[in-house]
């Protein structure tokens, strides 16, 4: 475990080796769990270059090093084979993967879809989805054990169906998490094929399961698209959701409108997101907050205010809510690493990059740099609440990206989040459950390993009712 003061909280993490790895012992962690491989340098070096077979390797981890990647000479850094290979299983059409001028084109088309004017329209379906959840719970009786880690893919599934598919997934729902749950959970893995560059074609493991779960997803969006062309055809009335919002698009530069395997590899896009990054950042808040009770005092104070007043602006008024979110996504990102290919030389830092080089930023060591943060490993919203957050080095903290690449949902995700975080606090006594053992587990996002068993207890009656509207 990376260094913490007594007697903060730190939540588990795993203790960085001392020394490099071997490429044998680096390609085994990999496989078990790629948080494992980061070692100690890692963490207080701002870059590492590492001499790999396949590839000269630089960890970048200087605030300007990154804004030089990512943002000043991004053209220059393109997503490389090996995150395409695994990220764009079945979305290889959509904005996560697609590059160049494709990539423009869909970026200038979804732009709109994103705007802060309809995310916030869509905080009411966002309660009440949260309510329903709760609902849910509320009838399961006192002392109610639940896999919190699960029942967030749940409500976010659910927040997914109100705002992309207002009328509904047309098919079992249980049957469409299941089946998203297991797509994360295999679409992620790194072997020694992806590292060394073997074709596609050769078979990997897991590969025959995902083009099932791939085929399942396409005829289900498929036949959603195709209801809902026909509703847009025969009536001038328009569903408020993301789906007829995606259909309706246009580039504003070209206006073109987005072809039938965009709209659906953004959709499954969408769905990776919002479903699962939005979850984990909910089961992980919900952990900490469970092992922090003045926190946890804190959240439930603004939710009982705050709650009572309309939905319009709620998530902005939700001040120390998302300041626990932030930290959350600060100590477990959804998405750990990201990597880039140099197509020319550079220079970043004190390190000449050669063409071909491969960058690797990860938002899990940089949101740990002895450097960038104070106690680093310790649980600590305050860094997020307004007094404090000028003090973050510009670049040091990215769950969402940064640059032209940034996640254009980020706001739909906060504002999610925010909204079911405060719900459940003020409506249940959430503790983990004695013995549970709770750590990150890192496939295409970082879950909790084991799930997350907690105890929850109805709070009293008098307790706010989230105002719809």
């Amino acid at each position: 475990m990376l260094r913490c003061r007594e007697p903060d909280f730190c939540p588990p993490a795993p203790r960085p080796p001392p020394r490099r790895l071997g490429l044998v012992e680096t390609l085994i962690r990999l496989r078990r769990n790629p948080l494992e491989c980061w070692s100690a340098e890692c963490f207080d070096e701002p870059i590492v270059n590492i001499r790999l077979p396949f590839a000269d390797t630089f960890l970048v981890h200087h605030p300007q090093a990154i804004k030089r990647v990512l943002m000043d000479n991004a053209k220059n850094y393109p997503k490389d084979t090996i995150q395409r290979r695994i990220l764009s299983f079945g979305l290889s059409d959509g904005l996560l993967s697609v590059e160049g001028e494709r990539w423009e084109a869909q970026r200038r088309s979804l732009a709109p879809l994103f705007a802060r004017r309809t995310v916030n329209g869509f905080a009411g379906a966002m309660l009440a989805a949260a309510n329903d959840l709760a609902m849910t719970w509320a009838k399961l009786g006192p002392g109610a054990v639940i896999d919190a880690a699960a029942e967030m893919t749940v409500v976010t599934l659910n927040v997914l169906a109100r705002t992309i598919f207002s009328d509904g997934i047309g098919g079992d729902i249980t049957e469409f998490r299941m089946a998203m749950n297991a797509y994360f959970g295999a679409v992620g893995r790194i072997g020694a094929l992806d590292l060394f560059g073997a074709p596609t074609f050769v078979p990997r493991p897991g590969h025959r399961r995902l083009r099932r779960t791939m085929a399942y997803f396409e005829t289900v969006i498929d036949r959603i698209i195709e209801l809902r062309r026909l509703r847009l055809a025969d009536t001038a009335e328009r569903p408020n959701d993301l789906l007829t919002l995606l259909l309706c698009s246009l580039d504003p530069a070209t206006g073109g409108r987005l072809s039938l395997k965009e709209v659906r590899s953004n959709i499954l896009t969408f769905l990776s997101a919002g479903h699962e990054t939005t979850a984990n950042t909910l089961a992980w808040s919900l952990f900490l907050l469970s092992q922090a009770p003045e926190w946890r005092s804190r959240v439930l104070e603004e939710a009982m205010r705050e709650l009572v007043d309309p939905a319009d602006d709620l998530a902005d008024r939700l001040i120390v809510t998302k300041a626990v979110i932030e930290e959350a996504l600060r100590l477990y990102p959804p998405i750990a690493a990201l990597s880039r290919t140099a197509i020319e030389a550079d220079t970043l830092g004190d390190f000449a990059v050669k063409p071909r080089s491969l960058i690797v930023i990860a938002p899990y060591v940089l949101h740990r740099h002895h450097r960038l943060w104070s106690n680093p490993a310790a649980f600590d919203p305050s860094r997020f609440l307004p007094e404090s957050r000028g003090d973050i080095p510009r670049f040091a903290y990215l769950p969402f990206g940064v640059g032209p690449r940034t996640c254009i949902g980020s706001s739909f995700a906060l504002q999610e989040a925010a909204i079911v975080l405060a719900v459940l606090v003020s409506r249940f006594e959430m503790q983990l459950l004695p013995g549970a053992e709770v750590w990150p587990h890192q496939r295409i996002t970082l879950r909790p390993a084991k799930g997350l068993p907690m105890a929850i207890t109805r709070r009293p009656a008098s307790s706010p009712l989230p105002a719809m509207a």
